[in-house]
């Protein structure tokens, strides 16, 4: 079950799953076809038994400002990147510190900019993790046990520090900590 998992895990995150700027739809699509979008862009994410996005969450995600709202009930490239962007992010840091790492708005050039730096550091971390499970994969072909629970635990550490040192960088207001 464990291989199975990893390899599974190892070809979704192995993929390039985010899409360069320039093959993300700017055309505007409606909420059930953004959903499905995101669907396939976001496969990597934690199936929970329920849906990578639903319309409500975007719908809160406009009003809350995280994102821009869509334009005629119409989303764009803009909007698509904002939401590529915001779901891997939500899996690690609270929903409201989201806005503090975005841009602002919907100038096109500013949202390309943080997207394709996101996507750039989206692959290098991706290639970290698919290298660790290459090599619990290539373990377990092996015959060698423990290194599924090591790399659970490394994952779970990883987690941790990372989502602490995130909180330490996330620009906060005068006055809030």
């Amino acid at each position: 079950m464990a291989l199975e998992k990893l390899g599974l895990w190892e070809k979704l995150v192995g993929e390039d799953s985010l899409p360069a700027w320039e093959a993300i739809p700017d055309f505007g699509l409606y909420m059930d076809q953004v959903i499905t979008l995101m669907e396939q862009y976001l496969s990597f994410l934690p199936d929970r038994g329920e849906r990578i996005v639903t319309s409500s969450a975007i719908n809160n995600y406009v009003r809350l400002k995280i994102m821009p709202a869509p334009v005629k009930r119409k989303y764009y490239r803009v909007h698509l990147a904002y939401l590529m962007m915001i779901l891997p992010m939500k899996q690690s840091v609270a929903i409201l510190d989201i806005p503090r790492i975005l841009p602002p708005g919907t100038d096109e050039d500013a949202v390309r900019a943080a997207y394709e730096d996101y996507a750039r550091q989206f692959r290098k971390t991706a290639e970290f993790f698919r290298g660790q499970v290459t090599a619990v994969l290539q373990e377990l072909e092996g015959g060698a046990e423990g290194g599924v629970s090591r790399l659970a635990l490394e994952s779970v550490l990883i987690s941790s520090f990372a989502r602490i040192l995130a909180e330490q960088l996330i620009p906060r207001p005068e006055g809030e900590e």
